[in-house]
């Protein structure tokens, strides 16, 4: 089998290629990637073939998708702030890219599909947990963006027959995901500033929570989803339905560290919600193989990539 995975440069991707090459039935991995995000140092040692180029550009896609048996489409212009700033940008990629990505699979032969969608799909509703027959409302222009990448993917599966499965991802964490830009997820931000003795950044009180996920089970899901050509009529979370607060993730970032970490606490964003936590029991019927990996052992590997990254740089 040979798999796509757009965005395989990134933070997600890097990782789900690393695990796809080590797959049973994984023959062959491409990589579509504009470097926009990603980095090629991501898939150093990686043995994939790589093709520079935007998901909005035809050409670059049937290079990347020729010959292949299913994709992963991760490519995404990521982060609630940064698509506050710039809705056009985060619209263009995300959702005009996914259709780009949606007809450049059916053109390859109706491929399986997997795309990632998000939980800020959900935005201001406050049920939780949060289950996928629920009301979207998205608070920003990147929870609109995602939920349109959802949206056209069941409508391929629908209108022509796409084996499709729409992912809304929790909260990623882990190795490869960078820190030392402004729109920095939560995590590596937190270990990138403890390792440094700087104080981290909390908006708001601290209290807000999320069901963080590692992505090495990420990884996992979705390569068992490839292996047994899994499809969904309807979205399904991918997490595991533990919600920490921020407050709770320094305090094991503190322990694990074994010293105190100063926080300096600033204004909320606009466009984030104040608690995120999954349902599980759609993901549980597809695949019920899959087992998280504890919060703890995650942020571990997390502070040990970190580590070594800030010593490169040293």
């Amino acid at each position: 089998m040979r798999v796509v995975v757009t965005g395989g440069a990134g933070f997600i991707g890097s990782n789900l290629c690393r695990r796809l090459i080590e797959s049973e039935g994984v023959d062959s991995v491409s990589v579509i990637d504009d470097l926009s995000n990603g980095s090629l140092a991501n898939l150093d040692g990686v043995d994939v073939t790589f093709v520079q180029g935007t998901i909005l550009d035809d050409e670059a896609l049937d290079r990347a998708f020729k010959g292949a048996d299913a994709v992963v489409h991760l490519a995404a212009l990521g982060s609630v702030p940064r698509s506050v700033a710039n809705p056009l940008a985060s619209h263009e990629a995300n959702a005009t890219g996914t259709l780009m990505v949606l007809e450049a699979a059916r053109r390859h032969g109706n491929l399986h599909t997997i795309v990632a969608s998000s939980s800020s799909v959900y935005g201001s509703n406050p049920v939780l947990p949060k289950h996928e027959d629920l009301a979207t409302r998205p608070l920003s222009p990147y929870g609109g963006s995602k939920l349109a990448t959802e949206g056209y993917a069941l409508a391929w599966g629908s209108s022509y027959d796409l084996p499709v499965l729409a992912f809304r991802f929790f909260n990623v964490f882990g190795p490869m995901q960078p820190a030392g830009h402004v729109y920095a997820a939560v995590i590596p931000a937190f270990v990138d500033a403890a390792l440094r003795g700087e104080p981290v950044t909390v908006h708001g009180d601290g209290t807000q929570s999320r069901d963080f996920t590692y992505v090495g089970t990420v990884c996992a899901a979705i390569t068992e989803a490839i292996s047994n050509k899994t499809t969904s009529a309807e979205p399904v979370n991918l997490a595991f339905g533990k919600r920490i607060t921020l407050l709770e993730t320094l305090e094991t970032l503190e322990t694990l560290l074994g010293h105190p970490i100063a926080r300096n606490h600033i204004a909320n964003r606009a466009g984030d919600v104040p608690h995120s936590q999954a349902d599980n029991t759609r993901l549980r019927a597809l695949l019920p193989d899959i087992e998280p990996e504890p919060f703890t052992s995650g942020l571990e590997a997390t502070i040990a990539w970190m580590r070594a990254e800030q010593a490169t740089q040293a």
